[in-house]
């Protein structure tokens, strides 16, 4: 099918009075600014968004660092682990002052005790308590020198066992012929034999 390029000249006179290029024109121009005022308001709801979303980053990584344990801090392994061990130590540390606390009363009591002692003894008079008889004392110590009197049914000394440094014993008489320091030099003199 071929076109006649007479009829197609014809139905483009035809046209021309329908044809009016100052309204296109207008439309395009029309168009053209609605599409560069579209543009700008993309262009600045893009630059709002990244602005919107660099302040989001910003506050998400501000929130994910205050979030983030510090190396300072111990993991919560570690900080039951030092929990478990304070309460340890907490528990013998308590035991430790309950027993100290309870051998303080011991000897706070033992004290008590003490010091009623003491005055007790302080206020009496432990001669006074006692009659020492003298005698008996001085025998005790003849005694342990070695020197043991025998006395009579009358309680006058008749004679007196010796028991010499070689463990001999021997038996000094008294009689009314000697004085006193012959007897004593005797009784020396045969317990040094």
């Amino acid at each position: 099918m071929s076109i006649n390029i007479q009829d197609t000249i014809k139905a483009i006179r035809e046209m021309v009075p329908i044809i009016d290029p100052e309204d296109d024109y207008l439309t395009i121009a029309a168009a053209e600014e609605q599409m560069a005022m579209t543009h700008d308001m993309r262009q600045r709801d893009v630059h709002d968004a990244h602005a919107k979303v660099k302040q989001l980053a910003r506050a998400l990584e501000a929130a994910r660092a205050s979030a983030t344990r510090p190396s300072t801090i111990p993991s919560a392994e570690e900080h039951a682990a030092l929990m478990n061990d304070l309460d340890a130590t907490r528990l013998s540390l308590a035991k430790a002052i309950n027993d100290a606390e309870s051998a303080l009363a011991g000897k706070e009591a033992e004290l008590a005790r003490l010091k009623e002692e003491t005055r007790t003894l302080e206020s009496s008079d432990p001669a006074a308590e006692h009659e020492l008889d003298a005698t008996a004392l001085r025998l005790a110590m003849y005694k342990g020198l070695g020197f043991e009197p025998i006395v009579d049914k009358d309680g006058r000394i008749t004679k007196m066992l010796v028991r010499a440094e070689s463990g001999d014993v021997h038996c000094v008489m008294f009689d009314q012929n000697k004085s006193d320091d012959e007897f004593a030099q005797l009784l020396w003199k045969v317990a040094s034999a």
